[in-house]
């Protein structure tokens, strides 16, 4: 079991996008709240970034931001007051018109990730609005490493980019949320798969949810009593461990509905519903559809 793993599949529709952008002189470009996640790193040079509660956070050569939940915020040259930010260019048009300006001395990767977020993972809500991962002598090596592969990748058109890419903008995210659960001393989340108990029942649970789980056999599983189980896992997950594997297991099934074309009895099974109709009426209860008009929802989409 991979719970991070698990986590991002869960919530993660389609592809990554980016832009590379060079950029000099002075330069403010506005990004409006979206549906799903962004990021920005800073290939050469330095600029800044402005959130939607007006923190400003200074990005230096090597640095990576994070914005898990689509928040709106400016990117620009400086430090910029009210009215300028007012007047900034809408990314989208900035985008097309300032990637490679000959006079640019800074140089970022931006771009977006496809996120369901209605469903979203507690693992990646307990993320703050901003993951600032500012490049430090020894720390996240294997994060440097993706982002020098990801400045090589966007700077070339060898063959086999259009794969490339992608996927290396995925590992960027693996190891942005990495990143922040090794430095994070307050969420809830990076302690509970630190605690044993709970790490152990979520692994167990992540790794089996069709078996036929209850709290005694949970708790027997992972070596302590019921009670001591229900405390944990509740206080650090933030649901009881029956009421997580509901909602793991349904989660689990809309995630099959969208990568495959497995039939409902198939996916019942997998999940660990007895049949099709039980999978059914609790997905309904869950995601207020029912699976097949979900699926075909995506297709239509």
């Amino acid at each position: 079991m991979d719970l991070l793993s698990d986590a991002i599949v869960a919530v993660r529709v389609g592809r990554p996008s980016s832009t590379r952008l060079r950029v000099g002189g002075r330069w403010c470009a506005r990004l409006d709240p979206y549906e799903g996640a962004g990021f920005h790193v800073v290939l050469e040079g330095s600029c800044w970034m402005l959130t939607e509660g007006g923190a400003a956070i200074a990005l230096n050569t090597g640095d990576a931001v994070l914005l898990p939940h689509g928040s709106g915020h400016v990117i620009a040259d400086r430090p910029a007051d009210g009215p300028t930010i007012e007047r900034a260019v809408d990314f989208a048009h900035f985008s097309r018109t300032a990637s490679f300006d000959s006079g640019a001395d800074t140089e970022l990767l931006c771009g977006k990730y496809r996120l369901d977020r209605r469903h979203t993972h507690p693992l990646m809500a307990d993320l703050p609005d901003v993951v600032h991962i500012p490049r430090q002598a020894g720390r996240h090596d294997e994060l440097r490493a993706a982002i020098a592969l990801l400045g090589h990748e966007a700077a070339s058109s060898r063959p086999g980019g259009a794969i490339a890419l992608p996927s290396l903008l995925d590992l960027l995210l693996v190891h942005l949320v990495r990143a922040w659960m090794a430095d994070s001393t307050t969420a809830r989340w990076p302690a509970a798969l630190h605690d044993p108990v709970v790490a152990a029942a979520l692994h167990a649970l992540h790794e089996d949810p069709a078996r036929g789980w209850s709290n005694e056999r949970l708790a027997a599983h992972v070596g302590v009593s019921r009670a001591t189980l229900a405390r944990r896992f509740t206080a650090l997950v933030g649901r009881a461990p029956m009421g997580y594997l509901t909602w793991w297991r349904l989660t689990r099934a809309a995630a099959l509905l969208r990568a495959t074309p497995d039939g409902l009895d198939a996916i019942a099974r997998h999940v660990g519903y007895s049949t099709p109709y039980a999978l059914s009426h609790a997905f309904s209860r869950q995601y207020g559809t029912t699976p097949g008009r979900y699926r075909a929802g995506l297709t239509a989409g």
